[in-house]
C-alpha cells in the first residue's frame, strides 16, 4: 500500500529524477511551453511553481525593504535548484516573477494532446500562464 508515500518515482533513480526534473523546468522558463508526457508534466509543475513563488516572494521584500540584497538569498535558493544557471535565474526574477506578483497562484496550464503513437503515453503540453498585460 502507499500509505504516507509521497511524490513519483518515474521509474528512475533519485539522480536521474533531480536531473530531469531541473531539465524540464529549464525548459519550460527558457522557452514558455514544452510538450511532455503526463506524468512528467505532473511531477514538474509543482517544481516550476515553487520556484517562481519563491521569486516573488524575494523580490517582494527587497521591494518592501528598498534593498536589492534582501532578495539575494532567493536568488541563491533558486540558483541551487536550477544548477546555478545564472542567466535563468536573471531571466526568472527580471521576466517571469515580475507577470505573475498580482497572480496569487496557478502559473502553469496543462492541455492535453492524446496518446503518442509508439507506446500509447498520454502527451500534454505544460506551459506558462500568460499574465493580464500580455493579453
Amino acid at each position: 500500500m502507499r500509505h504516507r508515500m509521497k511524490g513519483k518515482k518515474l521509474n528512475r533513480d533519485s539522480g536521474h529524477r533531480k536531473a530531469l526534473r531541473m531539465n524540464l523546468a529549464t525548459q519550460l522558463f527558457n522557452n514558455g511551453r514544452i510538450k511532455t508526457t503526463r506524468a512528467k508534466a505532473d511531477y514538474v509543475r509543482g517544481f516550476a511553481e515553487r520556484l517562481i513563488t519563491l521569486a516573488k516572494r524575494g523580490l517582494a521584500k527587497a521591494e518592501e525593504k528598498g534593498d536589492e540584497g534582501a532578495a539575494l538569498h532567493a536568488r541563491r535558493v533558486v540558483a541551487s535548484r536550477l544548477n546555478n544557471n545564472r542567466v535563468l535565474v536573471q531571466k526568472l526574477f527580471d521576466e517571469i516573477a515580475p507577470s505573475f506578483m498580482e497572480r496569487p497562484g496557478g502559473y502553469t496550464r496543462i492541455y492535453k494532446l492524446g496518446p503518442r503513437k509508439g507506446d500509447n503515453a498520454e502527451m500534454v503540453i505544460l506551459e506558462l500562464v500568460e499574465s493580464e498585460e500580455e493579453l
